[in-house]
């Protein structure tokens, strides 16, 4: 069995894998993995993969360390399946790149757009040749809810929970649906300017948002929380046991 630690900015995820198959999903704390040596015991681990886009607390270098199986570090000099062409590896998100590599295993020989709606929103586009083009990052909603109330002196802390109406007829549903919306309208523009040249263009979605579509693009998108994961568990198959 694997095991897969993907360590974010405002959480992580343990999951475990068995021949491929997801078993269980578990977030917790990205300062300290509590759920981690409950989940250990629960399965028979031979190996796993960690994915960090903070830097690793003391706690969980120590729980590391204390593992009794192999666990591989996933960083930019590692192996990949598709051909990573960023220009800046180093600094390349790794959750990025793992995304990219779940989508392009279950969809190969496709041009994909991975959207990853999460505290920041990722657009990453791998072509038909398993190519990672690159990507762009833009606010996640949080994040620009947050903006507008800090970086002015009377509009509100407002959430996403609520009306979204077209044009907002109060100040709370005009900033709710000027970031929802406009979170939409962003990922919709993306979709359609990649489909003038890619008509065959598939998109994932995932991350901890969701958001509603035009009806003319819902069939080509695939909605998958555990894209991450995926990509991670078939990065760790690729590079076997260290």
């Amino acid at each position: 069995m694997n095991l897969i630690i993907d360590i974010g900015n405002s959480s992580a995820k343990l999951a475990v894998f068995a021949q491929g198959e997801l078993k269980e999903v578990i977030r917790t704390s990205n300062q300290s993995l509590d759920e981690l040596s409950s989940l250990c015991n629960r399965y028979t681990i031979q190996k796993a993969i960690l994915s960090t886009v903070i830097s690793l607390s003391d706690a969980i270098r120590q729980q590391l360390d204390l593992l009794p199986f192999p666990v591989l570090m996933f960083t930019h000099r590692t192996p990949v399946p598709i051909r990573n062409l960023y220009q800046t590896p180093q600094t390349l998100g790794m959750d990025r790149l793992a995304a990219a590599v779940g989508a392009y295993t279950q969809k190969p020989n496709t041009p994909t757009l991975v959207i990853d709606a999460g505290t920041c929103i990722t657009y990453d586009f791998i072509d038909e040749y398993g190519q990672y083009q690159g990507g762009n990052i833009s606010p996640g909603m949080d994040m620009r809810f947050k903006a507008l109330h800090a970086y002015t002196d009377k509009l509100p802390m407002v959430s996403a929970e609520g009306e979204t109406p077209s044009y907002g007829k109060s100040t709370e549903t005009a900033i709710r649906s000027g970031v929802v919306k406009g979170i939409e309208h962003e990922i919709c523009g993306y979709i359609y300017q990649l489909k003038k040249n890619y008509p065959s263009l598939l998109v994932f979605l995932t991350g901890g948002n969701e958001f509603s579509f035009d009806t003319n693009l819902k069939s080509g998108i695939f909605a998958d929380g555990f894209l991450v994961l995926k990509g991670l568990n078939r990065i760790l198959e690729d590079n076997g046991v260290i």
